[in-house]
């Protein structure tokens, strides 16, 4: 060995004590955290469960935190990805969370479970979305992560329609994005009959599917995961789906990233029976419809108008029928602010005084990405 590997041999070995060491010092800074973390529980109530110690709020504020702090070479992403796993862990000493997701297994909202709540959590998987309502209504689930919409094929209905009936409350957001594969037991495209997918899938990716396989049957599925599960055990089928779905049914990638938009992304909505206190940088969303008693132009302009001389920004408005009688609507807002705001607070009551129908469905962090 000469003088310049021997050098090189000697600079790698003390790298290598130095991340040692630093592992040491980590390791024990995350038990040290967890054992406060304990102790935050038991002061609180020593036979509470996770869902009296989880707080959304705290945890969105912690990772705005981390954002701010990191300077790299870690990605933003990464960082809060790690600081995520290590809440999750310290929560689940005294009882991991329970959260119903739209199944099967290998969806994205699977996906977006583990983004938001950590892999500490015992993830539910449930065939519907009136279902995961349902489980979290009944204390069988502690939370519910639904899809709420797509940045490429809009809103997810049977989402917003639970709302109607249910006494749930949004708790939390979710912004996960999507990348689809083409996946399957084959090795060749041309191998392929026909792709089952979900579809708000086949639709993220008809141009691509259009452009390279128009001679192959499209059929909808009621998840990517079922089409996953399809394409395992039927000859001639390929699905489309993510790396979790290629995991958990062992398939084969045939092709990377065939949705339409780089930026394709879909929303979720984190449901629970509690309303969430103030983060600092928060999200409301309402219910209403207007009162029956007044009519004619301007209706919705009069119930909107105190948002907008208040400067208050809504961010969505979407309409959906009542299912009280024919050509009756309600509307679904999300505005900037959280309900109990003193800047918001007043504006919202303005605003209950001109309907017939007036909730908050919940008041919750914004997401972090």
């Amino acid at each position: 060995m000469n003088k310049k590997d021997k050098s090189t041999t000697m600079n790698l070995t003390g790298i290598r004590e130095d991340i040692d060491s630093i592992d040491i010092q980590i390791q024990g800074l995350i038990n040290q955290r967890a054992g406060l973390a304990k102790n935050i529980g038991l002061s609180k109530n020593k036979n509470g469960t996770s869902t009296d110690f989880y707080r959304p709020e705290r945890e969105a504020d912690v990772l705005r935190s981390v954002l701010k702090r990191n300077q790299g070479p870690l990605k933003d992403e990464e960082m809060v990805r790690l600081f995520r796993e290590i809440m999750s862990a310290c929560l689940a000493q005294q009882e991991p969370l329970k959260v119903g997701f739209l199944g099967p297994e290998g969806t994205f909202t699977q996906a977006a479970v583990y983004k938001h709540f950590g892999h500490s959590v015992r993830a539910l998987p449930y065939g519907a979305i009136d279902e995961v309502f349902h489980e979290v209504e009944s204390h069988a689930a502690d939370f519910g992560v639904v899809p709420i919409e797509n940045s490429t094929e809009g809103t997810v209905n049977n989402t917003l329609d639970m709302f109607l009936s249910s006494p749930l409350k949004i708790c939390g957001e979710i912004e996960l994005r999507i990348e689809h594969h083409l996946i399957g037991k084959m090795k060749d495209l041309n191998k392929i009959k026909r792709i089952c997918a979900h579809e708000q899938a086949l639709a993220q990716c008809r141009g691509w599917v259009r452009e390279y396989l128009p001679e192959v049957e499209l059929i909808g599925v009621s998840s990517n995961a079922v089409g996953a599960r399809r394409a395992r055990d039927e000859k001639g089928t390929a699905a489309i789906g993510g790396d979790t779905a290629v995991d958990i049914y062992d398939l084969n990638v045939l092709t990377r990233s065939i949705e339409d938009r780089s930026d394709n992304t879909t929303r979720f909505l984190v449901v629970g029976r509690d309303m969430i206190a103030k983060s600092g940088n928060d999200k409301t969303t309402i219910l209403l419809s207007a009162d029956d008693t007044k009519t004619g132009a301007g209706v919705l302009y009069s119930i909107l108008e105190p948002f907008s001389t208040n400067n208050i920004n809504i961010t969505r408005i979407e309409s959906r029928p009542s299912h009280r009688k024919n050509w009756d609507y309600v509307f679904f807002l999300d505005v900037d602010g959280h309900a109990d705001e003193s800047s918001l607070t007043p504006v919202l009551e303005k605003v209950r005084k001109n309907c017939s129908l007036y909730r908050v469905l919940g008041a919750y962090p914004k997401a972090v990405n």
